[in-house]
């Protein structure tokens, strides 16, 4: 291939087009109108509109891309990762233009895009799954029934879901109903298709998922695994590779189970097959993501390896780069996100502009980011502002290293979560490697729910903070005085 598109924006487009420059080939990129002055445009070697801010309008508009691709003349298509990475009549048309889409086969999309068809497929390999049902469901009678069977608590999870959408815990039978509802009407509204499934709740559940690749002559390795159990809302904010729990062996078990997930779907390219992990160590398979993650910056920093170069040899016919044994695991790596959003008020995300941006520098610090300073925030997408990587010798390194580099970060203008991530960091629970996905619930709600039992106090206190602010705003002052003391405030609050 000699020119690819990018059917993506922000970070994940500036990651790939660098991969691009490395390997000689010519990059596309396509924007919205929020997005016409975002570094990523300035980059590519070529850049074309496509439409107004809202994703329906630009990025999920399948026939525009493929116009300007064909426009293009570009021989292959990357999707990033969300908006139409895994959508198959996508990947099916970039096929019929006679482009190559830079994923798996459109079957492989198919099978593991339903979470029920995925558990049907990999139940063939005998890959370890949360006992449950692997059939979609819609009367209360019948959830009834399996929830008597496999035992309180259970998860009422969208088939078509992902996002957290869609997925209710109910811990006792009289809640089931109303959850239940709860749960078809999210899955439709997001997804579309209402159908959902009942397992059993995994107490205590670690996330663990498995990187692993694929080519066209029946070739699979795994490249280790990430640990992704600091979430908030099932949404990832912290990774790391390796895990810290994880033993040799049951490394090793856990990889070929992955590897026989994509033997069952005769899987391509880059893929990430998700597990739980129990307080006892016992694996099950929870879903396939059929893309390269946001976290995959983990796996490159303790491999050596860049992904997205893997994933174009495989697109272009090539075979994987390396043998299982030929891939070994150097050092650890640790990922935050950096997000535009306010973790005091539920995590709930903050828009506005970038009136300072200055990034952390040194060795083994990387950040993958997709705004510059004076940059707008846009409503639009989501509102992850970069990546901050690090890697070290061992986890005790990596984590100091990602507190000095949280340190050296310089954000404002924006609500953020820079200090929530050093809180999790610091935390002797993700020190000692002693946390599951739960780890805001135990460690974190309990400051928040202080928070809300002072909110009477609060709203006094901002209400004439406010009409402060706003006065020293005005002054070009409000930047160097209001802010320090709102946040010293919210410290206070915590």
């Amino acid at each position: 291939m000699k020119k690819i598109l990018i059917a993506n924006r922000g970070e994940i487009a500036r990651r790939i087009i660098r991969t691009l420059n490395k390997m000689n080939i010519l990059s596309v990129a396509v924007y919205s109108e929020a997005d016409k002055d975002s570094p990523f445009v300035k980059e590519a070697d070529e850049a074309y509109f496509i439409g107004s801010s809202p994703s329906s309008e630009s990025y999920l508009n399948q026939d525009k891309i493929i116009e300007v691709a064909k426009e293009a003349k570009v021989d292959g298509i990357h999707p990033g990762y969300g908006f139409l990475s895994e959508n198959a009549l996508f990947a099916e048309k970039v096929k019929a233009h006679g482009m190559i889409f830079i994923g798996p086969n459109v079957a492989a999309i198919e099978v593991m895009g339903d979470k029920i068809s995925a558990k049907q497929a990999v139940k063939k390999f005998d890959v370890p799954l949360v006992p449950g049902i692997d059939k979609a469901i819609s009367s209360i009678e019948e959830a009834n029934e399996i929830a008597d069977t496999i035992g309180y608590p259970v998860l009422i999870k969208a088939s078509a879901g992902g996002g957290g959408k869609g997925m209710r815990l109910v811990e006792k039978a009289e809640e089931l109903a109303k959850q239940m509802k709860i749960a078809q009407s999210e899955a439709r509204s997001s997804f579309g298709n209402d159908e959902v499934f009942i397992e059993k709740f995994v107490t205590k559940p670690r996330h663990i998922e498995i990187q692993v690749f694929g080519d066209r002559f029946g070739n699979y390795v795994y490249l280790f695994e990430r640990e992704c159990s600091i979430q908030r809302r099932h949404q990832k904010v912290v990774e790391e590779a390796p895990s810290s729990v994880l033993t040799a062996e049951l490394r090793l078990k856990m990889g070929e189970a992955a590897i026989n997930v994509c033997k069952a779907c005769n899987y391509l390219g880059a893929g990430t097959v998700e597990f739980l992990l129990d307080g006892d160590l016992n694996f099950y398979f929870l879903e396939m993501n059929t893309r390269l993650q946001v976290e995959h910056p983990v796996t490159e920093e303790i491999t050596g390896l860049d992904l997205v170069e893997w994933q174009i040899l495989v697109a272009q016919g090539m075979t994987l780069p390396k043998k299982q044994e030929e891939l070994v695991i150097n050092g650890h790596s640790i990922e935050i996100r950096l997000y535009a959003e306010d973790t005091f008020n539920g995590f709930a995300p903050d828009i506005g502009t970038l009136k300072r941006y200055r990034k952390p520098e040194g060795d083994y610090v990387r950040v993958d980011d997709a705004f510059e300073e004076g940059m707008e925030i846009p409503i639009y997408y989501d509102p992850m502002i970069a990546k901050l990587v690090v890697w070290g010798e061992d986890r005790e390194v990596a984590i100091n290293r990602m507190v000095e580099a949280i340190d050296q970060y310089q954000v404002s203008g924006i609500k953020h979560n820079l200090d929530f991530c050093k809180y999790v960091l610091k935390h002797p629970a993700f020190s000692s490697g002693d946390f599951d996905t739960n780890f805001i619930k135990h460690y974190f709600d309990s400051p928040g729910r202080v928070y809300e039992s002072m909110q009477e106090e609060y709203d006094v206190f901002e209400s004439v903070f406010e009409s402060i602010w706003k006065d020293l705003k005005s002054k070009n002052e409000g930047e160097f005085i209001s802010r320090p003391i709102h946040g010293a405030w919210k410290l206070m609050v915590r």
